[in-house]
């Protein structure tokens, strides 16, 4: 059996790794139009920076070894030109063709470079391969740039700005055209990540995109202009779809390649996977792209299953992802309440504070952590922003959403604890127990936009309403409540509040079963209103400056 992969990425040499274990007598053969194969992607914009020290170190494998420990052949500079199915053929740079038997699609995706007058400025560089990081280290040298900026506010535009502005200690501005930075997660997670990047000088701009690039100042849509030395690009990327669209392969509704759950393409001799392939959102069932690379070498994985003839199944995408900005820690599985709306999926949502490790161990700092579930149970979504411990709790809720847990299974997670680790109560089991509680009508949520309009009690001690309160908020704490309730009205609404939400639950429960029927308790607290303001008090300058 003859055996073509089309892309030396992370989906095509997990291909080839896995059908080599499975088949020893298979031919395979790897064609890479670049002169890069299996490249660590996702380290590039650490390799810019240099905190990856050696251009060594981003090779995850090599021509070398794919021929003398797997005996798979890599011809590179191979890019193919056409495919022809039913003579089961291709053909490379327009001269030679190739037999196969199977024929697998991993082109990856390319930079989303739209129509902008000065887009091709050679100030102006994207981030997908080795060479491009090279460029713009070598531009950064040879012209001692001194201010940066960065289009867009995904992972690698975040990570981009970062290491620009914190390793290279170059002046570095973010522009992002959506209200927020990282397009995964909510306003409340991505404002702390928003005032971290503030905090260490980078300066964002938001809800405001380029309108043209010009030689030394790039203009935006608002007006405004922003002096740059260098450029780099990163709104995103496109799938590879070219080759398949030119030989009849079925295109999905997102642009990206269609495959069925065995990762075959509308020619079953023909699979796909990576960042070319559309694929079903696990919350959702609809179909999307979501171009990670766990994803992607799975989908490597399940491919040579099926071409050795043992049959696998990728089991759709939660899209569980983590990005470091500074001293900060971004993750998420799932829907965000964003995509949740924009699909019409009801939803519940909380919010908790939990601590990294026990709180009387030193060194112990508070996560956000917001969740979204339906009145069934079923976690629609997770994500956290903290400084510690961030990504194993998502991690361990993604797997529970994989296994199809419901919240109140979260409180049963029997989780690793020591006091410098986590707490006997882990915050995975706080989630569960805060969801359960809404569900079971225990406690009432409130939120951010619920706060104008409603009775604002401060139910922490004296001394704690006297340092920083809520404009407009009455103190009476939690142990007055049994004696001063009488001072509430029943009939308006009553939102009580607290540091990070637990005392105003159990201020709440006090109320409720006093015949109160129109209390709420402030999820995530005064700590997570108190960042949101900081946030649009940042944004509010910042738009008046422009």
């Amino acid at each position: 059996m003859k055996v073509i992969i089309i892309g030396g990425g992370a989906c095509g040499a997990s291909t080839a790794a896995r059908l080599r274990r499975l088949d020893d007598s298979a031919e395979i053969l790897i064609l890479e139009k670049t002169q890069e194969i299996s490249i660590a992607n996702c380290g590039l914009p650490y390799y810019c920076s240099n905190i990856i020290d050696s251009e060594e170190k981003m090779h995850v494998s090599s021509v070398q070894k794919f021929k003398n420990l797997l005996n798979v052949d890599i011809k590179m500079g191979a890019e193919v030109t056409k495919i022809d199915r039913q003579a089961k053929t291709v053909t490379v740079n327009n001269t030679e063709v190739l037999n196969y038997d199977k024929l697998v699609l991993t082109p990856g995706a390319k930079p989303f470079k739209p129509q902008i007058d000065g887009i091709n400025n050679n100030k102006v560089f994207t981030l997908r391969m080795l060479q491009d990081a090279e460029k713009i280290k070598s531009y950064i040298k040879t012209n001692n740039a001194k201010n940066a900026v960065v289009i867009g506010g995904g992972f690698i535009g975040v990570e981009m700005a970062e290491n620009f502005a914190e390793i290279r200690g170059i002046k570095t501005t973010l522009i992002e055209l959506a209200p927020h930075i990282l397009p995964p997660v909510d306003k409340e997670v991505a404002a702390y990540a928003q005032n971290e990047m503030r905090k260490n000088g980078v300066n964002l701009i938001l809800s405001d995109g380029v309108k043209s690039f010009g030689e030394n100042e790039i203009i935006l849509n608002s007006g405004k202009t922003i002096p740059y030395d260098i450029a780099v690009l990163a709104i995103g990327v496109k799938p590879e779809t070219a080759l398949a669209k030119d030989c009849g392969l079925e295109i999905g509704k997102t642009g990206g390649l269609k495959v069925n759950a065995h990762m075959q393409t509308s020619d079953p001799n023909i699979y796909a996977g990576g960042d070319s392939v559309e694929v079903e959102d696990f919350i959702s069932g609809q179909e999307t792209l979501i171009p990670l690379a766990g994803p992607a070498n799975r989908q490597g994985r399940i491919i040579a299953d099926n071409i050795a003839g043992y049959k696998s199944v990728y089991k759709k995408t939660i899209g569980t992802a983590a990005v470091k900005v500074f001293d900060l820690t971004v993750a998420s599985a799932g829907n965000s309440e964003e995509a949740l709306i924009k699909k019409g999926i009801p939803y519940w949502k909380t919010f908790t504070n939990s601590f990294s490790h026990a709180s009387y161990y030193p060194g112990a700092t508070r996560t956000l952590y917001k969740m979204l579930f339906n009145k069934e149970g079923d976690i629609l979504g997770i994500q956290a922003v903290g400084r510690e411990g961030v990504e194993k709790r998502v991690d361990v809720i993604a797997t529970s959403m994989r296994n199809g847990l419901k919240v109140w299974d979260l409180i049963d997670s029997e989780l690793c604890y020591a006091p410098p680790y986590s707490s006997a109560k882990d915050p995975v089991n706080i989630l569960g127990m805060n969801a359960d509680n809404i569900l079971k009508g225990f406690v009432k949520p409130a939120y951010f936009e619920d706060i104008e309009g409603s009775i604002l009690i401060d139910v922490r001690s004296a001394a704690e309403f006297n340092a920083t309160t809520i404009d407009g908020a009455i103190n009476i704490p939690t142990p007055e409540l049994r004696t001063r309730f009488n001072e509430l009205p029943k009939d308006k609404k009553i939102v009580l509040f607290c540091n990070t939400g637990f005392q105003s639950y159990v201020a709440s429960r006090i109320l409720i079963q006093k015949g109160f029927n129109n209390v709420y308790s402030l999820a995530g607290g005064i700590e997570l209103y108190k960042e949101l303001v900081k946030n649009e008090k940042s944004t509010d300058l910042q738009t008046v400056k422009a």
